[in-house]
């Protein structure tokens, strides 16, 4: 399992060796947006230029595939709902997404899913036999709420299997970044019935260092996936925010990176 960072006509996106089919984990990289969005900011609500945005999401789909007006997209409220997503579900570009989804799942083919992050954990999934893909956005709350387990049962219900389910967790907030209050430790210990070993550094000062990405390998397991059939990035985006956009380390002046992945057209 590895993280290779990939370079496409100027586009830098990361990927993952378990995932089977064309997927990208976005960086602020390779994009025509300005100033403090500068260059790759595909937020739309952000404050950004909307034609600099509709030019970085033109930029995307097409490594995807795909036209600017053929992706689906997650409409993120730090949730547990996760929709399954049809061709009627097409977006068009900074049109108004009319549900609300921190999850999309699909066994539509050549149609990319994305989710948006900036610290937040995404989580790319894959039953490549069964022809089903999804995108998660995994914050702490959607995390603790188990998103997930929403995930790969809807995955299911398209005819995935947990047993070929494979998992990419892409760069996010690491544990040397993430200083919580005892709400989100304690949420975390729930979510996964106590095995929280190796997931928790306690300070002097009583703030908490959490490692998100790792307690969401974590309970994919629980569910059922293969261990080696989940991959972690070892970036974090506050360390590495130059890179990647960070809410924490901007105090939320920034961009938003994307996850995306599509299944190929038969």
């Amino acid at each position: 399992m590895a993280f290779t960072e990939h370079n496409e006509n100027g586009l830098i996106y990361m990927s993952s060796s378990v995932i089977a089919v064309k997927h990208a984990f976005t960086t602020r990289y390779g994009g025509v947006s300005e100033g403090i969005f500068s260059s790759l900011n595909l937020g739309s609500n952000r404050g950004d230029d909307p034609e600099a945005v509709r030019e970085n999401y033109r930029r995307v789909c097409a490594l995807m595939g795909a036209g600017i007006d053929d992706a689906a997209v997650t409409r993120q409220v730090h949730g547990t709902a996760v929709r399954i997503v049809t061709e009627e579900d097409r977006h068009v570009c900074l049109s108004h997404v009319p549900y609300e989804a921190d999850g999309i799942v699909t066994a539509v083919r050549g149609m990319p899913l994305m989710c948006f992050t900036a610290d937040c954990v995404p989580a790319l999934l894959c039953d490549g036999e069964a022809g089903v893909i999804a995108a998660v956005h995994c914050g702490w709350r959607s995390s603790v709420g188990d998103i997930l387990k929403n995930a790969v049962e809807a995955m299911e219900s398209l005819g995935a299997a947990r047993g070929r389910i494979c998992c990419a967790l892409g760069p996010a907030i690491g544990r040397c970044c993430f200083e919580t209050d005892d709400d989100v430790p304690q949420a975390v210990a729930r979510y996964l019935g106590g095995e929280t070993g190796g997931l928790f550094v306690r300070r002097a000062d009583g703030k908490t260092l959490v490692d998100l990405r790792a307690a969401n390998k974590r309970r994919l397991t629980q569910l059922g996936l293969r261990e080696e059939n989940v991959d972690l990035s070892g970036e974090c985006t506050v360390c590495s925010h130059d890179k990647y956009w960070s809410h924490r380390y901007t105090k939320g002046r920034r961009g938003s990176q994307a996850a995306a992945i599509v299944l190929p057209e038969r």
